[in-house]
C-alpha cells in the first residue's frame, strides 16, 4: 500500500501515516491556529451530487474510497477542533452524511494511541458554524467529555440559545448577517485551539478564504468524470475580493485506489493576507 511522491521530491511512501508524517502538530503555538481543510471531488471537479432519493445533496459513491478516508482520519487525528456545520448534522440525522466528526472508529486505533501518547484527548472537540441554529446535536458528539461549540451570527434566538447550551455547550457570536471566519478564529485561539481542522463544506471554506484564515488545503482528486447538475465544487460563495494563492505543498500518485484506477493527493499552503 505505498503511494508515489511526484512534489517536492520523487520517492515511494506508505498510505498509512503519510499526511500523519506531515506533522501538523509543530505549528502549535502560533498566535493563530493553524486551519486547515481537506475535499475529496471527481476529475471533473465534483464534491457531491444530488441524493437519489432525498434532498440535499450526497458524497459520490464512486469517489469516496477506503485509501483516502484512511487519509482524512489522519488529518482529523492532528486536530485540537474539527469544524462542521448545521446543515451536516441536519443531514446525518436523515442519514445522508458520512460519519466524519468520530475519530475512535476501531480500525483508527492506532490514530486514537497517537493521540494519546502525545497527551492530547481521545477525540478532538467540535466546532459547529449555523446561522439559524436549527440542528440537532446527536449525543455520540458529546460523549466523554468531548467539548461542543456553536458560531452564529447577532441576535440569536434565546430560546434556542437557551437549549443548545443546555445540551451541548457553548455559543458566541462571531458576525453581524454571517460569521466572520477573522473573528472566529481569533476566539478559537482564545478558548486554546491550536490545530483547527475544517471537516466542512464549500460555504465554510468560502468564509475561511475570504476570512484569511486557512493555513492548507488537502484535496484527493479521483480519476473519474460524473458530469451532472447542480455543480457542487470545493467553494461556494461571493467572488472573493482578492484572489487567494494556493501553492503546490506535496503531490503524490496513489495508484492503487479504486481496483487500480488511481488518484491524486494534493496539499497546497494558502498564502494568507491579513
Amino acid at each position: 500500500m505505498t503511494v508515489r511522491q511526484l512534489f517536492p521530491q520523487s520517492g515511494e511512501f506508505p498510505l498509512k501515516n503519510l499526511y500523519l508524517n506531515h506533522n501538523l502538530r509543530q505549528f502549535a503555538g502560533q498566535e493563530r491556529p493553524f486551519i486547515y481543510a481537506n475535499f475529496v471531488q471527481s476529475l471533473d471537479g465534483r464534491i457531491a451530487i444530488p441524493h437519489p432519493n432525498k434532498p440535499g445533496p450526497v458524497v459520490p459513491e464512486n469517489v469516496a474510497n477506503s485509501r483516502d478516508w484512511r487519509l482524512f482520519q489522519e488529518l482529523a487525528a492532528q486536530a485540537d477542533l474539527i469544524i462542521s456545520s448545521g446543515r451536516y448534522l441536519r443531514d446525518w440525522a436523515d442519514g445522508r452524511a458520512q460519519v466524519i466528526l468520530r475519530v475512535d472508529d476501531p480500525q483508527f486505533a492506532d490514530l486514537r494511541e497517537w493521540r494519546l501518547t502525545r497527551g492530547l484527548k481521545p477525540q478532538p472537540d467540535i466546532a459547529i458554524i449555523s446561522r439559524c441554529l436549527n440542528f440537532p446535536i446527536p449525543e455520540v458528539l458529546t460523549a466523554n467529555g468531548r467539548r461542543v461549540i456553536i458560531f452564529t451570527t447577532a441576535r440569536p434566538n434565546p430560546t434556542r440559545v437557551a437549549e443548545i447550551e443546555a445540551q451541548a455547550g457553548q455559543l458566541f457570536v462571531v458576525g453581524q448577517h454571517s460569521v466572520s471566519g477573522g473573528q472566529m478564529a481569533q476566539l478559537m485561539a482564545e478558548l486554546g485551539y491550536e490545530l483547527v481542522y475544517s471537516a466542512a463544506g464549500p460555504q465554510i471554506l468560502h468564509l475561511l478564504l475570504a476570512g484569511g484564515v486557512l493555513n492548507r488545503l488537502y484535496l484527493t482528486q479521483v480519476g473519474r468524470l460524473l458530469g451532472g447538475w447542480p455543480f457542487s465544487s470545493i467553494l461556494e460563495g461571493d467572488l472573493l475580493k482578492t484572489a487567494v494563492d494556493a501553492q503546490l505543498h506535496t503531490l503524490y500518485h496513489d495508484p492503487a485506489a479504486l481496483d487500480g484506477l488511481g488518484q491524486l493527493l494534493l496539499s497546497y499552503n494558502i498564502n494568507i493576507i491579513r
